[in-house]
């Protein structure tokens, strides 16, 4: 019996020890310090698919994702996240595996979306998840390309996208208010959103099974209306995050934009310089993210063009990495991509976030794509020391500073040197040695010695973006029209005192809105004067109407996307007798921010009429009909079928309330397709039935341009021969000169001095020692795009030569054979570097006044398309 006793208390500590050591080892793999991943580190980092012997438990690989106060740790491994923002439903399922594989060539390893809700179930039961809603494709094409996938739910997005995302009907359900503590719509959002957990689950998409997911996100910027909801707003969001948890999707969840992120939820910082305003994580046990870093400003219609330097977004990214403890970063956009159909919201414009490092078009835009990758890179030379060194900030005064990572003991140190002077370059001194620092720049020195990236200057090339008619604009350029029918009030069957709010009567089915009234005058209610007219005068809520009256069409008015209401006045003539006035109301998309969205208002607000002998006449009380659509739409007439449903004519020009349409062929090649629009007013637009967005290019920006006048047709809605092209015109055009182009970004540039490092990619991290991969010098690389050559060298001048890329021009201490010798390297290829020294092009190293700076232009083409056109830069 003794040694029986004796026998289960030694087992009995036996277990008791193995348990601790299986709770030992879990610490171990969490890592807090990283004295477990030395064996991992010895080898090179770029691996990500070894698994050390701490990430075994029971012989399988630790799968999943957990955090700490560090970082995130996926499958038993820190990570450094670069990650870009592309939606699917902006670019269709032929472009995402080449966009995708461009963002991955950038150095990003994540790629983050949203769910649109609206999309999904557009009809409430009633689920779409095909061709460009095609999620579960879109995330498995992410997955093929061996990228990490933040999956953002919502299902509120903002965006930029009709309504925020959400669907029509959700606002009609009684008692209805969205995203605070309401029933009614708590109850309909976790149905989505557990309804898109479980479709990703039985894809097998989160990461613990193998799957791409690392991070799903739940509500989006809740800081913005957290004081519109009070009390409310409090629960609801503390309900959303524990609502979320309790899905078990085996990765976090974040919060961005939301100090109060409960419990386990992550809250994450959006903006433009997280590096200097996050307040940073809600616990000290949750990572500091950055889910969304503006690469520019989102446009709409009226507004003028924008850009963001790509040295700026550098700085800002090395700024969170070093400052803010960072350990993800999340560029919106990386590729912005196209608002087809009705999807953008209010005002905004058809190309979203053209200014992105992959453009409209999934060109890359150079050289924010450039510069970018090559930060990721040299950030990436200091993941040791980010992850297991101990952070200390210098402050060198007068706005220098510097962040120091080290850990002596695992012989890791990174430093960034940082000058937050706006104006002013400088120098600094660390650790005995002096580093010339430019205005509002960081320097990255993964060894604590050298410099291998500086955010201010840029070795990646520039290029510019040209579009080139193609012969097809003018081939079977037969245009032919059909006018949609102008109501009066006897053809409307929705009658009521006033005119009726749009939003209300349109559901979200269509933009316009007919609104109708017609009323009696006798000879002498007209003015007596010829010089007077009567003035028709409509206010509105929003967002543009045409007025018609007697069928003839007056003008257009329009709100903006500051304030969506306007007045619109226009002189007219009226009969004797009955007058009949129409009016299309209009909205550019659906409402998109801001809280208590179920509530907004559209459409004709009151109508009256000004100048007559009696006073104003006040039709707002008049009996008004409305009737909902166009005839066009209802027919399907911009579909090969629907085409067949009226009776189509010779087109007339500036015709307002017209379709129109044409055949044309496919531009040769495979460089983007694009519809310069310019001479047309306002409207839609359709291609073999895809609708590539709205138009509008009468509403002018500042300077007097429109915002936006060349609409991207995607390559894959197009057949070789006998396109169909229709649009619906509001207000009057001239279709025969829409003219069909290609883009191409074929001006590629360098600028290039001997005092810029060498490129951050000659580096690289064996053990613990920097290494470089060939001579650490500054050096000019060129290389085309997509199977093309370097065909001509447009401009090529070392010494001090000045100007943007495209217009370049010659100082003074111009090397005369460095055109030839760049020539001979270059010609023929599809890429060449270049060594930017004054011996290497026998320039006068003591010219007065040389920057000692290389400049080449060079031209790229498709191999056989040795003569290549100019085209005109856009």
């Amino acid at each position: 019996m003794a040694n029986i006793v004796r026998f289960l208390g030694i087992l009995f500590l036996l277990l008791i020890l193995s348990a601790s050591a299986i709770a030992k080892h879990k610490e171990d793999n969490d890592d807090n310090d990283g004295k477990d991943d030395g064996d991992d580190d010895r080898k090179d980092d770029a691996d990500h698919h070894h698994h050390h012997h701490s990430d075994k438990e029971g012989g399988k690989a630790v799968k999943g994702v957990t955090y700490d106060g560090r970082s995130l740790i996926i499958n038993g491994r820190r990570e450094l996240l670069f990650s870009g923002s592309i939606h699917y439903p902006r670019s269709t399922p032929e472009m995402w595996p080449e966009i995708i594989n461009k963002a991955k060539h950038g150095g990003l390893n994540a790629i983050e979306t949203y769910v649109f809700w609206n999309i999904h179930e557009p009809v409430q039961g009633q689920f779409n998840f095909s061709g460009r809603y095609d999620l579960v494709r879109f995330i498995k094409v992410v997955q093929e390309a061996g990228m990490f996938l933040i999956l953002r739910i919502g299902p509120y997005v903002e965006a930029e996208w009709n309504f925020g995302g959400f669907p029509y009907w959700l606002k009609e359900i009684p008692g209805m208010i969205f995203r605070t503590d309401n029933e009614p719509f708590k109850d309909h959002m976790q149905k989505f959103v557990t309804m898109i957990v479980e479709k990703m689950r039985s894809e097998k998409l989160f990461a613990p099974q193998g799957g791409p997911i690392i991070l799903a996100q739940i509500e989006n910027e809740y800081n913005n209306v957290e004081a519109a909801f009070q009390e409310g707003g409090l629960r609801y969001v503390k309900w959303a995050g524990e609502m979320a948890l309790s899905l078990n999707a085996g990765v976090p969840w974040v919060m961005c934009k939301e100090k109060n992120a409960p419990g386990a939820v992550i809250n994450t910082c959006n903006g433009r310089n997280c590096g200097d305003t996050f307040t940073g994580p809600n616990s000290p046990n949750k990572p500091s993210l950055w889910t969304e870093n503006w690469t520019a400003q989102y446009r709409v219609f009226g507004d003028p063009p924008s850009q963001r330097a790509a040295e700026d977004l550098a700085y800002a990214v090395t700024r969170f990495f070093s400052a803010k403890n960072g350990t993800l970063v999340n560029y919106y956009m990386y590729h912005g991509g196209t608002n087809f159909g009705r999807e953008g919201s209010a005002f905004v414009m058809t190309r979203y976030y053209d200014e992105a490092p992959l453009d409209e078009y999934g060109l890359y835009k150079e050289p924010k794509f450039g510069h970018l990758r090559d930060v990721h890179h040299a950030l990436r030379l200091c993941r040791k020391a980010l992850f297991y060194g101990n952070p200390s900030t210098q402050n060198l005064g007068k706005g220098y500073e510097v962040v120091i990572y080290e850990k002596p003991e695992r012989k890791v140190c990174a430093a960034f040197l940082t000058n937050t002077n706006p104006r002013i370059d400088g120098t600094v001194n660390f650790r005995g040695v002096e580093y010339s620092l430019p205005r509002r720049s960081i320097s990255i020195l993964p060894d604590c010695k050298t410099v291998v990236f500086n955010s201010q200057r840029t070795m990646a090339q520039h290029n510019a973006r040209t579009f080139h008619t193609a012969k097809e604009t003018t081939e079977k350029n037969k245009w032919w029209m059909y006018q949609e029918y102008i109501p009066k009030f006897r053809d409307t069957k929705v009658t009521s005192r006033q005119p009726l709010e749009l939003m209300n009567m349109t559901k979200d089915t269509t933009d316009y809105l007919w609104y109708t009234t017609s009323f009696k005058l006798d000879s002498e209610d007209l003015p007596m004067r010829h010089d007077i007219r009567p003035v028709l005068q409509v206010s509105s809520l929003g967002h543009a109407i045409h007025a018609f009256v007697n069928g003839f069409y007056i003008g257009t008015g329009h709100g903006s996307h500051v304030e969506k209401s306007f007045v619109f006045t226009k002189p007219m003539d009226l009969n004797r007798g009955y007058n009949h006035i129409t009016i299309l109301g209009l909205t550019i998309g659906l409402p998109n921010s801001g809280a208590y969205l179920e509530h907004r208002l559209a459409g004709v607000h009151t109508v009256g009429i000004q100048g007559l002998n009696a006073g104003t006449l006040d039709l707002s009380n008049n009996r008004w009909g409305h009737r909902v659509g166009l005839d066009g739409e209802r027919l399907g007439i911009f579909t090969e079928e629907g085409l067949k449903n009226v009776q189509w004519t010779e087109a007339k020009s500036d015709t307002p309330a017209t379709w129109y349409k044409r055949y044309f062929d496919a531009p040769r090649g495979n460089d983007p397709v694009s519809l310069n629009m310019t001479s047309m007013g306002k409207g839609r637009a359709w291609v073999n039935g895809e609708c590539i967005g709205r138009y509008w290019v009468s509403y002018l920006d500042p300077y007097g341009k429109p915002s936006q006048s060349t609409y991207h047709v995607p390559r894959s809605w197009l057949k070789p021969k006998d396109n169909l092209l229709v649009l619906f015109e509001e207000q009057g055009g001239k279709p025969e000169d829409i003219i069909i182009m290609t883009a191409k970004r074929d001006n590629i540039c360098a600028f290039v001095s001997e005092d810029h490092p060498p490129s951050a990619r000659s580096f690289q991290m064996k053990g613990n020692e920097l290494q470089t991969i060939e001579d650490a010098k500054p050096k000019a690389h060129l290389k085309c795009d997509s199977k093309k050559v370097i065909q001509a060298i447009v401009f090529a001048s070392f010494g001090n030569p000045t100007g943007p890329c495209g217009n370049y021009t010659i100082g003074s201490c111009h090397a005369p054979q460095t055109w030839s010798i760049i020539e001979k390297e270059c010609l023929g290829k599809s890429s060449c570097v270049l060594p930017v020294s004054a011996q290497a092009y026998g320039a006068d190293p003591k010219c007065p006044g040389t920057t000692n700076t290389l400049t080449v232009q060079v031209k790229c083409a498709k191999k056989d398309n040795a003569a290549g056109d100019a085209g005109n830069i856009g």
